[in-house]
């Protein structure tokens, strides 16, 4: 890898305008010399602004502008993938604001320390830094935030602000070596639906299979807007689908990667804090939402269930045997 090993910079995009431009702009303001832009557009028809926007930055090949006609987030990330040409493949979100050394500190970790095969960079997120007031800082973050049973509510990439090895990186903020995909044949795994939710902690945790580290560098930071349209939102939050996919999301990273006490703790922290409501989640407590938050409960367990079952002869990545390219 030599001093300026070539960034591919991947944008997924669904039904997001403005929030879209401006993160586009901020990624060509970078002030690392060698790097590409692809902007994988999942969106049916865009405002006239946005659609001349893309029309111009690819026509001045400043943007390798991707168009789908279907909506899934791994499936967009898969298919940037077997487009790309970076050393390092980094992927953020379609609504973040970047300083201008954004890509040079994730750059630097790869050139530093030959064991780390991605880095999580920290994320400003708008609502979670709204929630604690903006005045909470933790340096390290617990033991706990390394056991895969408990960790997913342990890890904080919004407040930590020390340098560590991490169990994950977060969807909106995350690059890895191009070898994790070649060499060791990694893929976005297609059947994580709905939001996509814990598709980047399934995909971490394989990479740490690997024997690659990764790294928390909070040096490469951005912050998250957290629009509540568009992005990977291609259901409504309040459908049921929703609602069974997010289960069945949880669910599936279990089985496929934890010990079976491993799953049994996270599955039992699912239901303490997402079906009874307990902290952190702060839901309601009435039985009959709690009754009903148990039934998508149970339901997204045996989708899960099902979706690996079904692996035995189908792998779910439907979308990359759409792509005539791979």
């Amino acid at each position: 890898m030599n001093n300026c090993p070539l960034i591919s910079v991947v944008i997924p995009t669904y039904s997001r305008e403005e929030p879209l431009r401006d993160s586009i702009v901020d990624v060509l303001k970078q002030d690392y010399p060698n790097f590409e832009v692809l902007v994988v557009d999942q969106t049916d028809k865009h405002q006239p602004e946005t659609q001349a926007y893309l029309e111009e930055q690819a026509a001045a090949g400043k943007i390798k502008w991707l168009r789908l006609g279907w909506a899934s987030l791994p499936g967009a990330r898969n298919y940037a993938v077997r487009r790309s040409l970076g050393e390092i493949i980094l992927f953020i979100d379609d609504d973040v604001q970047l300083t201008p050394g954004f890509l040079a500190a994730h750059v630097k970790n790869y050139l530093q320390n030959p064991e780390v095969g991605a880095v999580a960079g920290r994320v400003f997120d708008r609502m979670k830094l709204g929630d604690s007031g903006g005045e909470m800082q933790i340096e390290y973050l617990p033991p706990q935030a390394m056991d895969p049973g408990i960790a997913w509510y342990h890890i904080d990439l919004v407040h930590t602000t020390k340098p560590q090895q991490v169990l994950t990186a977060r969807g909106c903020n995350m690059s890895f070596r191009r070898e994790i995909f070649t060499k060791h044949g990694l893929r976005f795994d297609e059947r994580f639906c709905g939001s996509a939710v814990r598709e980047e902690s399934d995909f971490c945790l394989r990479v740490r299979q690997t024997g690659y580290k990764i790294w928390y560098d909070p040096e490469a930071h951005l912050v998250h807007l957290g629009e509540e349209t568009g992005g990977c939102h291609d259901i409504s939050m309040r459908s049921l689908k929703y609602q069974i996919t997010f289960y069945h999301n949880h669910f599936l990273m279990g089985l496929k990667n934890l010990t079976v006490t491993q799953a049994l703790r996270l599955y039992a922290r699912l239901f303490d804090c997402h079906v009874l409501g307990r902290p952190p989640c702060h839901k309601s407590g009435s039985p009959i939402k709690i009754a009903t938050r148990s039934v998508f409960y149970t339901l997204g367990f045996l989708k899960a269930l099902g979706t690996v079952i079904q692996a035995i002869w189908n792998d779910g990545q439907i979308y990359s045997r759409l792509d005539k390219q791979v």
